[in-house]
């Protein structure tokens, strides 16, 4: 299987619901830090370039869960490139729980697909994703 970045986690209490499992869209949202946080490290360009005209859509989402969490469940969420075209990039996620002794299980599966975008807010159109981007995407391709 192919390298992976990887953002470590561990679940709080806010993160859960009344019945003590992690609620839904906060695996969405882990999957949001885990992309901000490769932008910080492996990609730091892509960051000044956000702060200039280039803007990322995030057009889709999705989460397949296959085990329950609770709270100071660790998890290693792993995100790895699954495609990459002119103006887009689709990302896939995999939420990993950690336990002590050095296991691992698979708990859930995710993808997120974004579109690059240049332009004053009332008129973006789409844009190449970035060769910086696509520099620091390179070893984590699928």
């Amino acid at each position: 299987m192919s390298k992976y970045f990887e953002y470590l986690h561990t679940v709080g209490f806010e993160e859960t619901n009344i019945v003590g499992n992690v609620y839904y869209v906060n695996y969405l949202r882990w999957q949001g830090r885990c992309r901000e946080m490769f932008l910080k490290e492996r990609a730091p360009e892509v960051l000044a370039d956000l702060q200039d005209d280039l803007k990322l859509f995030t057009l889709k989402v999705e989460c397949e869960f296959f085990a329950e969490i609770t709270a100071f469940d660790e998890l290693s969420i792993r995100m790895r490139l699954g495609e990459l075209s002119q103006t887009q990039l689709e990302f896939s996620f995999d939420y990993v729980r950690l336990d002590a002794g050095g296991g691992e299980a698979l708990i859930a599966r995710g993808r997120q697909r974004v579109a690059c975008m240049r332009g004053p807010n009332t008129r973006t159109s789409p844009a190449r994703v970035p060769e910086s981007l696509v520099r620091a995407l390179e070893p984590y391709a699928s």
